[in-house]
């Protein structure tokens, strides 16, 4: 199993994904550049009062996912999303399980990718990509609380595609993982509010395919 924290509590930074794992005397200059460019979501456009969006961004700045304090406060100051805030908790508070089966998924469709050789070879790689898990989910999260299915940064998203290729990220097995994210992550809300959630992850999904 997985384990990065208790996501709910603000005082936890979680580890650090892929992205930034490695060493940062070992990066080069073009993919420091580009960890400071590449990023997921945009609150741009979204419908919001100033301080729900100053929450949703301050929390991802810190890289964490929502409280239920700061849940709290979204629902008072944008109760039209206040039937969502309980998923994205509950999502939340699941992530770990959720992970671990998205990757149970990677393995069985790619059963040599930690193996000398493979994309997430070797073993500091593969944990790399379970957190990337991590940091794929908080943002489906922030999303479904806010009720904005359309969140992904295209701006953001290149970069990270970039980031990615000068890593040399195996993006057919990270597709994979996103599915699972999704497919776990829908077994674990009620079988009406599937079809409300889905779509929440289909934006980033749809995104991360584009790269490949």
């Amino acid at each position: 199993m997985l384990y990065l924290g208790k996501p709910q509590d603000r005082t936890f930074r979680c580890v650090l994904p892929l992205l930034l794992l490695l060493c940062v005397n070992m990066l080069t200059e073009k993919v420091k550049d580009l960890i400071t460019k590449a990023q997921i979501v945009s609150f741009a456009n979204w419908q919001h009062p100033v301080e729900s969006i100053e929450i949703f961004q301050t929390a991802d700045r810190d890289r964490v996912y929502l409280t239920d304090e700061e849940c709290d406060r979204i629902t008072i100051l944008s109760p039209q999303t206040s039937s969502l805030i309980p998923i994205a908790k509950l999502l939340r508070d699941r992530v770990v399980e959720i992970i671990d089966e998205a990757r149970a998924e990677v393995l069985v469709q790619f059963p040599n990718i930690t193996e000398p050789g493979g994309g997430l070879y070797p073993a500091v790689r593969a944990e790399a990509c379970w957190r990337d898990f991590w940091h794929y989910l908080r943002p489906v999260t922030y999303a479904i609380a806010g009720g904005q299915m359309q969140y992904t940064s295209a701006e953001g998203l290149k970069y990270m595609h970039l980031l990615y290729q000068e890593l040399e990220v195996p993006l057919d097995a990270m597709a994979v993982g996103l599915d699972g994210l999704k497919a776990a992550s829908l077994k674990r809300v009620e079988a009406s509010e599937q079809h409300i959630i889905a779509p929440y992850f289909d934006d980033l999904i749809f995104s991360l395919k584009a790269f490949i």
